[in-house]
């Protein structure tokens, strides 16, 4: 590779120092011309080949960058574009059907040991906000919604793109006046509310028409029939991932969102004992809303063009009051076919009920534990109050002060070694770290990047360094971490996941375009094969995208032989303190490959 080149340039100068001292001044300047040839023939071709990252920093010759032995992953055929190991639609099949249990993560025992492909012709996606009109044919080749959705105005086809005219099911006019209808019964301006969950999101255009009003939504739906409608909501650069409410909790902690949605989203909320809307009390902030739109709101307005039974649907309708009423819900409004739920800001007179208990204060039954736990009907009790006018859990400010305010469970110290001190110093570290990745890399914060991944988040002080960039990022807590911070991302106003990286993300393929892993491979360096972790950041980085990954220099050498084998482009560099910390930053690219032309594809 360049960097090996451009490191033995230097190595070049280094060795023959000593003939420099030689009295044959002509194998002085030849040695001399030889060695600056090497150097500028390097240099120009590392700087070619990092073009995507322009890096403006460059190392000396210290051992790093040296190339080392690797083993060579090979290119994945033509028909893994797609790919997506825990929710692969075949495998999918073998599971059971009743509560949707075959739409779940189900991954597979070994992990492929081949670098999944873009399709053929792919292009970069458009910038923000241009990308939330439109998207390239050939990034997400898929016709089916253009038919099916074409009266809704989900989406159309456009010779070689695609365009979002932001219609839903229930919004056919677009998102922005649905939006504003809904704008008119809470409110969606002062900055209270900032984080929501959209169940059964289509292609996003909720979430992404709330973006100008500040307020960041995780976008959710299954890999279903309706074909790619996560990944065109990638494409968009909003904020999505492939999931569902059938058995597991949702990878969130407790008290997460300030609003849930469903606009005629399917999902059947008044059986299994409520069991979905119990998991949407969970993962609601109190005061939270619940937004609900279509089949069966109003039902005796709307029946008709429903085409169902109005029994069906007044029992239908019932039975949903009944579920939000044993949660203490409070029924605010229902207009036209939109009803708006709001959970109270603490459990100081809910009572249970025959239907509805209290969660036992046990291990398993931690409100914040997601990773494939099960799913319960008892209600999840919200912290201690001593007043009926207190917030459970601590009040949090309005946006944008809540992203540098300390947030609640951590003045709180409900957080273990974590207080508003090291918080802070946490906050300002970050800070510092931002400003000295963009003087190696020039395109961040340009608009070059637009879906962001931290794989270790901690306390989400990576996103919160980038809040005046057109980006947004997941924010990954791993189920391995040694504290649970995900619920303090969230209270910062960002959004998140629980994941454990020994298994494939619940994403497609080119989700993201830069991805930073701080400290993850030492935290999985004896659980699982860090070669597995860097094929999945190639399955989930698009083209060209970047990855910043620092560690200890000892784990960052061994993770450089396997990146060596991805055939990305990179470079180590020294730690924003200066070479004499153990800490060093890897920088990499990945090259722009794609599948062949359907005419010449091969296995």
């Amino acid at each position: 590779m360049a960097n090996n080149h451009f490191s033995s340039s230097f190595c070049c100068c280094a060795r023959y120092g000593s003939v420099l001292k030689s009295r044959k001044t002509h194998i002085y300047a030849l040695i001399l011309l030889a060695c600056v040839a090497s150097y500028l023939l390097a240099a120009h071709q590392q700087e070619a080949r990092l073009s995507a990252l322009n890096l403006s920093v460059f190392l000396p010759c210290d051992g790093l960058n040296v190339s080392a032995p690797s083993r060579s992953f090979p290119r994945c055929s033509a028909n893994f574009t797609e790919y997506t190991p825990c929710e692969d639609p075949q495998r999918s099949l073998a599971y059971k059907r009743s509560r949707m249990i075959y739409r779940e993560r189900h991954c597979p025992q070994e992990a492929l040991k081949c670098r999944v492909p873009a399709p053929y012709g792919y292009r970069n996606p458009f910038p923000w906000p241009a990308s939330r009109d439109r998207a390239w044919f050939a990034n997400v080749p898929h016709r089916e919604l253009t038919v099916e959705k074409a009266v809704q105005n989900w989406i159309r086809s456009d010779g070689d793109r695609f365009i979002f005219p932001g219609g839903g099911t229930t919004f056919p006019n677009g998102a922005q006046a649905y939006i504003e209808d809904i704008g008119k019964l809470i409110n969606l301006k002062d900055g209270s509310l900032r984080t929501a969950l959209d169940t059964g999101c289509g292609v996003a255009s909720w979430g992404a028409y709330l973006l100008s009003r500040d307020i960041v939504t995780m976008s959710i739906a299954p890999r279903d029939t309706h074909e790619a409608q996560v990944q065109f909501a990638l494409e968009r650069g909003v904020p999505a991932f492939i999931g569902i409410l059938a058995t597991k909790r949702l990878p969130f902690p407790s008290r997460a969102f300030d609003i849930s949605h469903c606009s005629r989203c399917l999902i059947p909320w008044a059986q299994y004992d409520g069991i979905f809307l119990n998991e949407v009390d969970r993962v609601l902030r109190p005061g939270g809303y619940w937004i609900l739109s279509g089949p069966p709101i109003n039902w005796k307005k709307y029946w008709k063009g429903w085409q169902r039974k109005k029994k069906d649907l007044q029992e239908e309708q019932t039975k949903i009051e009944n579920v939000a009423k044993s949660l203490c819900w409070n029924k605010l409004i229902e207009k036209d076919d939109i009803a708006i739920w709001q959970k109270p800001k603490n459990h100081f007179h809910c009572k249970p009920t025959q239907h509805r208990s209290f969660c036992t204060a046990v291990a398993q039954n931690h409100p914040d534990k997601a990773w494939y736990t099960d799913m319960e009907t008892c209600l999840t009790p919200l912290p201690q109050v001593s007043s009926k006018q207190e917030t459970a859990g601590g009040l949090l400010d309005n946006w944008p002060k809540r992203f540098k305010s300390i947030p609640p469970r951590i003045y709180q110290a409900t957080i273990q070694g974590i207080t508003p001190e090291t918080y802070s110093e946490n906050s300002d570290m970050w800070n510092k770290r931002i400003s000295y990745y963009k003087t190696l890399n020039n395109q961040l914060g340009t608009g070059r990047y637009r879906n962001l991944l931290d794989m270790n988040a901690y306390l989400g002080g990576f996103a919160a360094a980038l809040i005046q960039d057109p980006v947004w990022v997941m924010n990954v807590v791993p189920v391995q971490a040694k504290v649970n911070t995900l619920g303090v991302i969230y209270e910062r106003g960002f959004i998140g996941i629980y994941h454990d990286w020994c298994e494939a993300m619940s994403t497609y393929p080119r989700t993201y375009d830069l991805i930073h892993a701080d400290s993850l491979f030492s935290l999985y360096s004896n659980r699982c094969e860090l070669e597995d972790i860097m094929l999945e950041m190639d399955r989930i980085l698009r083209p060209e995208g970047c990855v910043i990954i620092r560690d200890d220099v000892d784990i960052l050498v061994k993770v450089k032989s396997i990146v060596n084998g991805l055939e990305w482009d990179s470079i180590i560099v020294d730690h924003e303190d200066g070479p004499l910390v153990r800490e060093k930053l890897l920088f990499a690219v990945k090259k722009y490959w794609t599948a062949p032309a359907a005419s010449d594809k091969t296995d």
